[in-house]
């Protein structure tokens, strides 16, 4: 039977997307070719692009690079925790991925993943392989071992469970009836721990004294009987969406981090609406701090609010 003018199309378009899939594991760049501030990955998807000149390579061949400058090339924080099973932490204002060196169990974006190289410490430093790196975020790295060129994709918003074609669909998931909360008490007892230093990946506030912005809100609500999520991004799925005419004090308002996923759907920031215009969240330096929700920074980036109660 004859192949038509559109399967020759189709046949063509499937064997280009299979050369293309093909080369991402591949370098994204000839030796010549100077490293782009915004690169671009086989798939199309904007990278973050580097030269890594303190990477390794094994008896066996395999590169190695070190992880931090890696998560620093598409804006991720990185704390490393040398203590005895400390994990070592990355994401933006949450903690997104944990791993430890010599295991291949990882948590990535909620999930528990086996990596198929174990990373290594080595002089004072975490080194992983850009295949496990590549795992690990969930996303597409390319590397260039003659020129040490390095280019990571932003995480995509599809692993971090995100549905982009419901929008902002509300959600009725309630965690539990919880209408008897005072919201004025919720609010006066956040506001109690103003100043209170931000550290990224914080541990439990007994202990350490600090918070981030997915463990601050955690810890006031659970004060009041709801039990939260550890991450902003899964406090993001539970009650439902308010529009800003319906804010009320408690409802909890997530931000966007611009260009750190492929989709600014995905929160990067969370904080707890107060009134008057103001929310409160930790952020950085002072810590725990009142913002104004409709004004300045944080107005450009907000991406709904949420309410639990």
């Amino acid at each position: 039977m004859p192949i038509t003018q559109q399967a020759k199309t189709a046949i063509t378009a499937a064997a280009l997307i299979a050369a293309i899939l093909s080369s991402s594991a591949c370098s994204y760049s000839t030796k010549d070719e100077p490293p782009k501030v915004n690169s671009v990955t086989p798939a199309g998807t904007f990278a973050g692009s580097y030269y890594e000149k303190n990477s390794i390579t094994d008896k066996e061949g395999k590169y190695w690079i070190p992880l931090k400058p890696a998560a620093a090339s598409i804006g991720y924080r990185m704390k490393d925790d040398t203590s005895s099973g400390g994990y070592t932490k990355l994401g933006y204002t949450d903690v997104m991925y944990m791993l430890r060196p010599d295991s291949s169990q990882v948590f990535s974006l909620g999930q528990k993943l086996t990596l198929p190289e174990v990373p290594i410490r080595r002089d004072g430093q975490i080194y992983i392989t850009p295949t496990s790196l590549s795992k690990l975020l969930q996303t597409e790295v390319g590397w260039n071992p003659s020129t040490g060129e390095i280019n990571i994709a932003a995480p995509s918003d599809r692993e971090a469970g995100v549905n982009t074609a419901t929008g902002d669909a509300a959600k009725p998931f309630r965690i539990q009836s919880v209408s008897n909360v005072d919201t004025g008490e919720l609010v006066a007892y956040a506001k109690k721990f103003l100043g209170v230093p931000y550290d990224f990946g914080a541990g439990p506030y007994e202990e350490t004294k600090r918070f981030d912005c997915s463990s601050f809100t955690r810890y006031v609500f659970k004060k009041f009987g709801v039990d939260l999520p550890r991450l902003a991004k899964d406090q993001d799925n539970i009650g439902r969406r308010v529009s800003r005419s319906e804010l009320e004090p408690g409802d909890l308002i997530f931000f966007t981090v611009p260009g750190r996923f492929e989709s600014d759907a995905v929160p990067g920031h969370v904080g707890i609406y107060i009134g008057d215009g103001k929310f409160i969240h930790t952020w950085g330096d002072p810590g725990v701090q009142i913002s104004e929700l409709d004004t300045g920074y944080w107005s450009n980036v907000i991406i709904h609010m949420q309410r639990v109660l």
